[in-house]
């Protein structure tokens, strides 16, 4: 089993990786450790996820601090004067994990200009009078805004998982030491969980998980009625980090010694990775196709996973 190794969009997870500095895992088990890889959601029916139905990367990166000994002070609120004061006293004492911010208001990067609705997270080292310097996991040490235009990215009026805006994590302390060994073993319940789709879960009305939201999506590349905006989304962004994070899973797994589950999320890993081809090329046919043999190894990898996990608890 080969890691992949290069660039991603691993935001929240690198952004992780550097609040809690030296002795952090690697920002691929940080990854997997938020349960991102073990699951498929079809949001309203309509924009396609490569992470567990229900979840969000706040669930995730609770459930990473958790798993690895930590705890942090977790804050928000709706008032952007407020919310600048506690980011200021934040900075002044340590690295600050900020988000979801608006990529798409971040300013410093190319492209940008207005709200998307693309979810991001960033690391504040120091606030000033009028300038915000941060760690953009996205390519861009040492970034720069200017505080009132760092205050609407991260605003996030247009991003939806969040009940209250500027939302940040600090003082993160290590409570218990947790190999990273012991974390993914522990975390593994919770992937079963995630695999295995509960009615209790709060999601968007419409949405769909694994196999009947990879049908519907397949379904609608084939009659032609696949959105342009979804499409673009689905090349620049959702294939790639689906790919990544199964590959990460199957890595990470392997290395544990869960052999099969591991060899199952390697298959999902190659079978996702193997669609960016026709998706940027326009081959529709070969993209539905493979969606619809992607779609029943979810309940494949649930049913391995839950064995080991089953051997597991009774060793």
């Amino acid at each position: 089993m080969l890691p992949y190794i290069g660039s991603g969009p691993y935001c929240f997870s690198n952004s992780l990786g550097m609040a809690l500095g030296a002795g952090a895992p690697s920002p691929s088990l940080l990854e997997v450790l938020t349960g991102s890889p073990f699951g498929f959601q079809l949001l309203e029916g309509v924009l396609p996820f490569f992470d567990p139905f229900g979840w969000d990367p706040e669930a995730g990166l609770d459930a990473a601090i958790e798993l690895l000994g930590y705890s942090c002070e977790r804050s928000d609120g709706d008032d952007a004067a407020e919310a600048l004061d506690r980011l200021r006293a934040a900075a002044d004492r340590g690295p600050v994990l900020v988000g979801p911010v608006d990529m798409g208001l971040l300013l410093h990067q190319p492209g940008s200009g207005g709200a998307t609705g693309a979810d991001h997270y960033v690391v504040v080292l120091t606030v000033d009078a009028d300038t915000v310097v941060f760690h953009d996991p996205h390519g861009h040490p040492y970034a720069t805004l200017p505080t009132a235009e760092f205050l609407q990215a991260w605003q996030a009026e247009e991003i939806s998982y969040i009940e209250r805006t500027f939302v940040l994590r600090t003082s993160f302390v290590r409570r218990r030491e947790v190999t990273a060994d012991a974390a993914l073993r522990a975390s593994l319940p919770g992937a079963v969980a995630w695999l295995g789709v509960r009615g209790d879960r709060e999601v968007p009305p419409g949405s769909l998980p694994n196999e009947q939201g990879l049908e519907v999506l397949a379904d609608r590349i084939t009659s032609g009625e696949l959105d342009p905006e979804i499409r673009e989304m689905m090349e620049k962004f959702a294939v790639r980090v689906g790919a990544r994070r199964l590959s990460d899973a199957s890595v990470a797994l392997a290395y544990a010694g869960y052999a099969e589950p591991a060899r199952l999320l390697g298959d999902q890993a190659r079978l996702l990775g193997g669609l960016q081809y026709p998706l940027v090329t326009g081959d529709d046919t070969a993209l539905a196709a493979g969606l619809r043999r992607l779609a029943p190894t979810y309940d494949e990898v649930h049913a391995a996973l839950s064995k080991a996990v089953d051997a597991q608890a009774g060793a």
